[in-house]
Protein backbone atom coordinates (compact mmCIF):
# COMPACT_ATOMS: atom_id res chain seq x y z
CA UNK A 1 0.00 0.00 0.00
CA UNK A 2 3.14 2.21 0.27
CA UNK A 3 2.76 2.89 -3.73
CA UNK A 4 -0.50 4.49 -2.82
CA UNK A 5 0.33 7.19 -0.51
CA UNK A 6 3.17 7.87 -2.41
CA UNK A 7 1.80 8.17 -5.72
CA UNK A 8 -1.42 10.22 -3.82
CA UNK A 9 1.50 12.56 -2.03
CA UNK A 10 2.81 13.08 -5.05
CA UNK A 11 1.76 15.85 -8.43
CA UNK A 12 2.91 13.09 -10.57
CA UNK A 13 1.41 10.89 -8.82
CA UNK A 14 -2.11 12.35 -8.53
CA UNK A 15 -1.64 13.36 -12.63
CA UNK A 16 -1.91 9.60 -13.33
CA UNK A 17 -4.24 8.73 -11.10
CA UNK A 18 -6.75 11.24 -12.87
CA UNK A 19 -5.62 10.01 -16.02
CA UNK A 20 -6.51 6.62 -15.42
CA UNK A 21 -10.05 7.13 -13.51
CA UNK A 22 -10.41 9.74 -16.24
CA UNK A 23 -9.43 7.67 -19.52
CA UNK A 24 -11.97 4.48 -17.51
CA UNK A 25 -14.77 7.28 -17.27
CA UNK A 26 -14.12 7.88 -21.30
CA UNK A 27 -14.53 4.02 -21.49
CA UNK A 28 -17.76 3.64 -19.33
CA UNK A 29 -19.32 6.80 -21.75
CA UNK A 30 -19.00 4.69 -24.84
CA UNK A 31 -21.28 1.80 -23.42
CA UNK A 32 -23.53 3.99 -21.26
CA UNK A 33 -23.90 6.12 -24.97
CA UNK A 34 -24.38 2.42 -26.65
CA UNK A 35 -27.44 1.19 -24.35
CA UNK A 36 -29.06 4.48 -24.03
CA UNK A 37 -29.81 4.35 -27.81
CA UNK A 38 -32.09 1.89 -26.89
CA UNK A 39 -34.75 5.25 -26.26
CA UNK A 40 -34.57 5.55 -30.03
CA UNK A 41 -36.64 2.49 -30.97
CA UNK A 42 -40.15 2.80 -31.54
CA UNK A 43 -41.05 -0.17 -29.47
CA UNK A 44 -42.81 1.96 -26.59
CA UNK A 45 -39.67 1.60 -24.14
CA UNK A 46 -39.23 -2.24 -24.54
CA UNK A 47 -35.48 -2.70 -25.41
CA UNK A 48 -34.68 0.61 -22.77
CA UNK A 49 -36.08 -1.37 -19.90
CA UNK A 50 -34.73 -4.77 -20.51
CA UNK A 51 -31.47 -3.06 -20.88
CA UNK A 52 -31.83 -1.42 -17.64
CA UNK A 53 -33.08 -4.99 -16.40
CA UNK A 54 -29.74 -6.23 -17.52
CA UNK A 55 -26.89 -3.90 -16.18
CA UNK A 56 -28.35 -3.91 -12.89
CA UNK A 57 -29.11 -7.57 -12.82
CA UNK A 58 -25.54 -8.30 -13.88
CA UNK A 59 -23.21 -9.49 -11.04
CA UNK A 60 -19.92 -8.50 -13.03
CA UNK A 61 -21.61 -5.02 -13.92
CA UNK A 62 -22.48 -4.44 -10.42
CA UNK A 63 -19.30 -5.24 -9.40
CA UNK A 64 -17.96 -2.22 -12.40
CA UNK A 65 -20.11 -0.14 -11.22
CA UNK A 66 -18.60 0.33 -7.92
CA UNK A 67 -15.40 1.16 -9.53
CA UNK A 68 -17.03 4.05 -11.52
CA UNK A 69 -18.63 5.42 -8.52
CA UNK A 70 -15.06 5.18 -7.29
CA UNK A 71 -13.19 6.58 -10.03
CA UNK A 72 -15.80 9.75 -10.00
CA UNK A 73 -15.22 10.78 -6.70
CA UNK A 74 -10.96 10.02 -6.84
CA UNK A 75 -10.92 11.54 -10.46
CA UNK A 76 -12.87 14.77 -9.32
CA UNK A 77 -10.72 14.98 -5.51
CA UNK A 78 -7.57 14.45 -7.60
CA UNK A 79 -8.74 17.53 -10.36
CA UNK A 80 -9.64 19.59 -6.83
CA UNK A 81 -6.22 19.21 -5.31
CA UNK A 82 -3.95 19.23 -7.78
CA UNK A 83 -6.19 22.88 -8.76
CA UNK A 84 -5.22 23.94 -5.38
CA UNK A 85 -1.72 23.11 -5.40
CA UNK A 86 -1.13 24.92 -8.47
CA UNK A 87 -2.93 27.70 -7.49
CA UNK A 88 -0.94 27.73 -4.08
CA UNK A 89 2.25 27.23 -6.17
CA UNK A 90 1.62 30.29 -8.39
CA UNK A 91 -0.38 33.03 -5.52
CA UNK A 92 0.48 36.00 -7.80
CA UNK A 93 -0.58 36.16 -10.98
CA UNK A 94 1.61 37.38 -13.81
CA UNK A 95 0.39 41.06 -15.15
CA UNK A 96 1.02 40.57 -18.99
CA UNK A 97 0.63 36.65 -18.59
CA UNK A 98 -1.78 36.16 -21.82
CA UNK A 99 -2.42 32.09 -21.28
CA UNK A 100 -4.83 32.41 -24.24
CA UNK A 101 -2.05 32.81 -26.78
CA UNK A 102 -0.55 29.23 -25.36
CA UNK A 103 -3.55 27.17 -25.01
CA UNK A 104 -7.26 26.60 -25.72
CA UNK A 105 -10.10 27.36 -23.29
CA UNK A 106 -10.97 24.06 -22.34
CA UNK A 107 -7.36 23.40 -21.12
CA UNK A 108 -7.91 26.84 -19.06
CA UNK A 109 -11.52 26.19 -17.45
CA UNK A 110 -11.03 22.21 -16.63
CA UNK A 111 -12.03 23.56 -13.32
CA UNK A 112 -15.39 25.23 -13.82
CA UNK A 113 -16.24 22.40 -16.53
CA UNK A 114 -15.25 19.60 -14.48
CA UNK A 115 -17.58 21.29 -11.35
CA UNK A 116 -20.48 21.69 -14.31
CA UNK A 117 -20.83 18.05 -14.67
CA UNK A 118 -20.10 16.55 -11.10
CA UNK A 119 -23.08 18.68 -10.08
CA UNK A 120 -24.68 16.96 -13.16
CA UNK A 121 -23.99 13.72 -12.31
CA UNK A 122 -25.37 14.69 -8.99
CA UNK A 123 -28.55 15.66 -10.65
CA UNK A 124 -28.47 12.71 -13.24
CA UNK A 125 -28.06 9.83 -10.76
CA UNK A 126 -30.93 11.17 -8.31
CA UNK A 127 -33.46 11.95 -11.03
CA UNK A 128 -32.86 8.10 -12.61
CA UNK A 129 -30.26 5.90 -10.55
CA UNK A 130 -32.23 6.75 -7.38
CA UNK A 131 -35.64 6.64 -8.78
CA UNK A 132 -34.50 3.29 -10.27
CA UNK A 133 -33.10 1.51 -6.82
CA UNK A 134 -35.53 3.40 -3.92
CA UNK A 135 -38.22 5.19 -6.15
CA UNK A 136 -41.78 4.21 -7.04
CA UNK A 137 -41.03 3.05 -10.27
CA UNK A 138 -44.31 1.69 -12.33
CA UNK A 139 -43.71 -2.17 -13.76
CA UNK A 140 -43.77 -3.06 -17.79
CA UNK A 141 -44.67 -6.73 -18.74
CA UNK A 142 -43.02 -8.36 -21.77
CA UNK A 143 -43.44 -12.05 -22.80
CA UNK A 144 -44.66 -12.66 -18.81
CA UNK A 145 -42.07 -10.99 -17.13
CA UNK A 146 -41.73 -7.84 -15.04
CA UNK A 147 -39.54 -5.10 -15.74
CA UNK A 148 -39.36 -1.59 -14.09
CA UNK A 149 -40.57 0.84 -16.40
CA UNK A 150 -37.50 3.31 -16.10
CA UNK A 151 -38.44 4.52 -19.69
CA UNK A 152 -41.51 5.69 -17.92
CA UNK A 153 -39.29 8.06 -15.74
CA UNK A 154 -37.28 9.17 -18.01
CA UNK A 155 -40.47 10.37 -20.12
CA UNK A 156 -41.43 12.00 -16.94
CA UNK A 157 -37.97 14.11 -17.11
CA UNK A 158 -37.06 14.64 -20.58
CA UNK A 159 -40.97 16.07 -21.01
CA UNK A 160 -39.60 18.82 -19.07
CA UNK A 161 -37.86 21.88 -21.35
CA UNK A 162 -36.00 22.92 -18.52
CA UNK A 163 -34.52 19.72 -17.92
CA UNK A 164 -33.56 19.05 -21.37
CA UNK A 165 -32.01 21.92 -21.78
CA UNK A 166 -29.95 21.54 -18.88
CA UNK A 167 -28.86 18.43 -20.17
CA UNK A 168 -27.85 19.66 -23.56
CA UNK A 169 -26.09 22.74 -22.04
CA UNK A 170 -24.14 19.83 -20.06
CA UNK A 171 -23.00 17.93 -22.94
CA UNK A 172 -21.66 20.90 -24.74
CA UNK A 173 -19.73 21.38 -20.85
CA UNK A 174 -18.12 17.58 -21.86
CA UNK A 175 -17.49 18.05 -25.40
CA UNK A 176 -15.33 20.79 -24.18
CA UNK A 177 -13.91 19.01 -20.99
CA UNK A 178 -13.02 15.76 -23.03
CA UNK A 179 -11.54 17.91 -25.85
CA UNK A 180 -8.68 18.62 -23.76
CA UNK A 181 -9.15 16.09 -20.92
CA UNK A 182 -8.65 12.81 -22.91
CA UNK A 183 -5.17 13.42 -24.78
CA UNK A 184 -4.45 14.91 -21.57
CA UNK A 185 -4.48 12.19 -19.76
CA UNK A 186 -2.44 9.89 -22.63
CA UNK A 187 0.06 12.87 -21.90
CA UNK A 188 -0.05 12.51 -18.33
CA UNK A 189 0.70 8.85 -18.44
CA UNK A 190 3.64 9.72 -20.87
CA UNK A 191 1.75 7.90 -23.59
CA UNK A 192 3.51 10.87 -26.49
CA UNK A 193 4.93 9.14 -29.86
CA UNK A 194 4.89 10.92 -33.19
CA UNK A 195 3.36 8.16 -34.76
CA UNK A 196 0.22 8.05 -32.48
CA UNK A 197 -0.49 11.18 -31.06
CA UNK A 198 -2.21 12.82 -33.87
CA UNK A 199 -4.35 9.54 -34.00
CA UNK A 200 -5.31 10.41 -30.24
CA UNK A 201 -5.92 13.47 -30.68
CA UNK A 202 -8.36 13.27 -33.33
CA UNK A 203 -9.91 10.60 -31.47
CA UNK A 204 -10.74 12.49 -28.80
CA UNK A 205 -11.77 15.61 -30.45
CA UNK A 206 -13.74 14.21 -32.76
CA UNK A 207 -15.61 10.93 -30.80
CA UNK A 208 -15.25 11.86 -27.23
CA UNK A 209 -15.74 15.82 -27.69
CA UNK A 210 -18.25 15.52 -30.46
CA UNK A 211 -19.59 12.26 -31.51
CA UNK A 212 -20.85 11.33 -27.92
CA UNK A 213 -21.72 14.69 -26.15
CA UNK A 214 -24.28 15.20 -29.66
CA UNK A 215 -25.63 11.60 -29.32
CA UNK A 216 -26.68 12.10 -25.25
CA UNK A 217 -27.76 15.40 -26.30
CA UNK A 218 -30.15 14.28 -28.97
CA UNK A 219 -32.08 11.69 -26.46
CA UNK A 220 -33.39 13.97 -24.22
CA UNK A 221 -34.23 16.16 -27.38
CA UNK A 222 -36.16 12.91 -29.10
CA UNK A 223 -38.19 11.90 -26.17
CA UNK A 224 -39.04 15.83 -25.24
CA UNK A 225 -40.26 16.12 -28.52
CA UNK A 226 -42.03 12.31 -28.87
CA UNK A 227 -43.67 13.67 -25.42
CA UNK A 228 -44.78 16.50 -27.01
CA UNK A 229 -46.16 14.54 -29.78
CA UNK A 230 -44.02 16.66 -32.14
CA UNK A 231 -42.84 13.70 -33.41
Amino acid sequence: MVWITQALSSSLGRKVIMSLTGLFLSTFLIVHMAGNLQLFKADGGRAFNEYTYFMTHNPLILTVSYLLYTSILVHALMAFILTRHNRDSRPVQYAYSKPEANSDWSSRNMGILGTVLLLFIIIHMRTFWYEMHFGSVPMAEYDGKQYKDLYAVVKVAFGEWWYVLLYVVCMVALGYHLAHGFQSGFQSLGIRHKKYTPAIELLGRYFFALIIPLAFAAMPVYVFLQVHGVI
